[in-house]
């Protein structure tokens, strides 16, 4: 198995072809993450991990599933098989040590979105709360905070991303509460993550966060991409504009020793 340099991603291309996956995308174009091929001349598996995802493709690969770098991964890493060949693969590797979950694809469509309907959520703040881009002050203060590190942690700092991030805050007395900000990017796009404090959900902030970064992005030029971890995720994301594309298997591997 060989770590494939930025000038290599190519050649595993065919592998993925068809993989509606903006992380996939942003690896093979050469700006997040890591990818590693059976071998370097006219691969047959491929492994890429961006943030703390990980797709297979190609012919299933033990040695792939089997060895994680300890260097690019967290504690808790989500395996996503390109089918059920490779499915069964992690299952027998991890011998149950792992959680099977269902995330869910959303459809790629550029032109679904009504720009009245986003302003109109990203106006509906209750009182005391307004929407604020996400500058370096408000950069450093969410890379702090456990609920909001993923707004900004798959960049290497406030310069990368104020070159390629874009990212909308609820601030409440101050703080930052809420937001919709691009947890990876690729050409033309951004996946976005979104989330809100435990104590202020419910208060239709992300709602809000997220409509105002589909408009920010819209304005740009960039396409939001957005993949469902859950059902509530999925209809907020149908609430924005968005339709689900499919339902996909993903195994959380929380003990890689």
């Amino acid at each position: 198995m060989v770590l494939l340099e930025q000038e290599d991603r190519y050649k595993i291309e065919p592998l993925f072809e068809g993989w509606q996956e903006t992380m996939i995308w942003s690896c093979l174009q050469g700006y997040m993450g890591r990818a590693w091929a059976d071998r370097r001349d006219h691969p047959t598996s491929a492994r890429i991990i961006v943030g703390g995802l990980c797709f297979f493709a190609g012919s299933p690969n033990r040695e792939m599933v089997g060895s994680m770098p300890r260097d690019c991964i967290s504690d808790v890493i989500l395996m996503i098989p390109q089918n059920n060949y490779w499915s069964r693969l992690i299952e027998k590797e991890y011998n149950k040590n792992y959680v099977v979950t269902t995330r869910y694809a959303i459809k790629k469509e550029p032109d679904v979105f009504d720009r009245e309907k986003l302003s109109g959520y990203a106006h509906a703040l209750p009182p005391g709360y307004e929407l604020s881009r996400i500058d370096k002050e408000l950069f450093r203060i969410l890379n702090r905070q456990k609920w909001s590190a993923d707004f900004c942690s798959q960049f290497s700092g406030w310069p990368e991303y104020e070159k390629h991030g874009l990212g909308v805050v609820a601030v409440y007395e101050g703080n930052p509460v809420s937001g919709a900000s691009s947890y990876t990017y690729y050409d033309r796009g951004i996946e976005i993550e979104i989330d809100t404090r435990r104590d202020h959900r419910r208060k239709g902030l992300a709602l809000a966060c997220g409509a105002r970064l589909i408009l920010e992005c819209l304005e740009r030029g960039l396409y939001p991409s957005w993949d469902a971890h859950d059902k509530r995720s999925v209809a907020l994301a149908e609430k924005l504009g968005y339709h689900l594309d499919k339902p996909y298997t993903t195994y959380i591997i929380s003990d890689l020793n």
